[in-house]
């Protein structure tokens, strides 16, 4: 046994969180895990390392899913940042409404609205992608099945935002980013069902509340995590379905010629840019990892991104290519954790990947712009310059 090698990589500096990949792979070759002198984190490089600690919440805690103590404090007695049998508890509300046969009356509304959308745009021929459809679709998805409106609702993406970047180290952007997360988590703490609409995933959440099955003052809680954790990622996902098909041409042709490959073409975008970038956990005693030892009470990052292109786990993983169908990549994580929203994640880029392969030959994107984030790896801007239509 042996203390892992350390690296000089500062992993939230802006050339690393704007194209990350270089640094996973040199940090993949040192180790399974290497400890960060900059950030004094914990690193978890390779596919089965990362597999393994997020299976094992005794030893890899989630009280500190995030770099700050701050944000860990705040966060303290939620489902994202607790650990069983709590998380258990706080979890099943969560997952009550975002379980497959919840979402099966969903399906048909979201992929109209998809198609609606797409066909909009392609009569257009061009638009900016993350505006127009990365952003503007799952904000209105999330909107109407949380039931938010008015001042909650123009304000869902500044929220969201906020909420990935303040899981950071206390650097300039999470600065920046505390005043308007605390913007939500203030509307949260204050919410009540009559702010919500009817009929909406919010109000049941209220219901469930008043008939205790959740307990008091909790409801606020669970709203706030769909907001803070699902919003971010989907617009994320989304913008790099789009970049993605529109430099690889003949990956689109694939889907087009053949549609029962849609789920893979997701699972193969979700594999090659991974929406989060790092999250946090807590070693709760000393921890062996292929021969290298995590000391007790160390900060760790997971690196989702470095795991689903491990050579050891995936051939040629650089490569983007929609029939490799990686079911089991490490975007939505694993384990006790594993995304809640996965499901309607899911629902929203498989209806948008159905109607672009559907409607649309041929993208042409110009260069994407990206911003350094903390959390989430996003494009910020795509312009689609010109749409050969089916």
């Amino acid at each position: 046994m042996t203390i892992p090698p350390t690296s000089g990589i500062d992993l939230f500096a802006d050339e690393v969180v704007l194209d990350p990949y270089p640094a996973y792979a040199e940090l993949r070759e040192q180790g399974s895990v290497v400890h960060l002198k900059n950030d004094d984190v914990y690193v978890l490089t390779r596919y089965d390392a990362i597999r393994g600690a997020l299976a094992d919440w005794e030893s890899f805690s989630s009280a500190s899913i995030g770099f700050n103590p701050m944000v860990n404090e705040a966060l303290t007695g939620t489902s994202l940042a607790s650990d069983p049998p709590m998380h258990t508890h706080l979890r099943a509300t969560l997952t009550e409404n975002l379980s497959p046969r919840a979402l099966r009356g969903l399906k048909g509304r979201i992929e109209a609205k998809a198609d609606a959308l797409v066909a909009e745009l392609v009569e257009k021929g061009t638009f900016e992608a993350i505006d127009a459809l990365a952003r503007a679709f799952p904000l209105e998805v999330v909107a109407d099945l949380i039931g938010f409106t008015g001042h909650a609702r123009d304000n869902m993406l500044r929220w969201g935002q906020a909420a990935m970047q303040v899981l950071g180290p206390l650097n300039q952007r999470t600065a920046e980013s505390f005043p308007i997360a605390g913007e939500l988590y203030g509307w949260c703490s204050q919410v009540s069902a009559t702010d919500l609409a009817e009929g909406s995933v919010g109000r049941g959440i209220f219901d469930a509340e008043a008939r205790g099955t959740i307990p008091p003052n909790t409801a606020g809680h669970i709203i706030h995590q769909y907001l803070g954790a699902g919003v971010d990622t989907t617009v994320a996902a989304i913008g790099n379905i789009v970049a993605l098909f529109g430099s690889h041409p003949d990956q689109l042709d694939l889907v087009r010629n053949d549609p029962s490959l849609v789920p893979a073409a997701f699972n193969e975008v979700l594999r090659f840019w991974a929406p989060v970038h790092a999250w946090g956990r807590r070693a709760t005693k000393d921890v062996d990892i292929d021969g290298a030892v995590i000391p007790a009470g160390a900060q760790i990052a997971i690196l989702f991104g470095a795991g689903n292109r491990d050579p050891r786990h995936y051939e040629n993983p650089n490569a983007f290519l929609v029939e490799r169908n990686p079911i089991d990549h490490l975007s939505f994580g694993y384990g006790p954790h594993g995304c809640a929203g996965q499901g309607l994640a899911r629902l929203e880029a498989h209806a948008v990947i159905e109607a672009l392969s559907r409607r649309v030959k041929r993208l042409v994107v110009g260069p994407e712009v990206r911003v350094p984030s903390n959390i989430t790896r996003s494009i910020e801007e795509l312009p689609v310059l010109e749409v050969v239509p089916t």
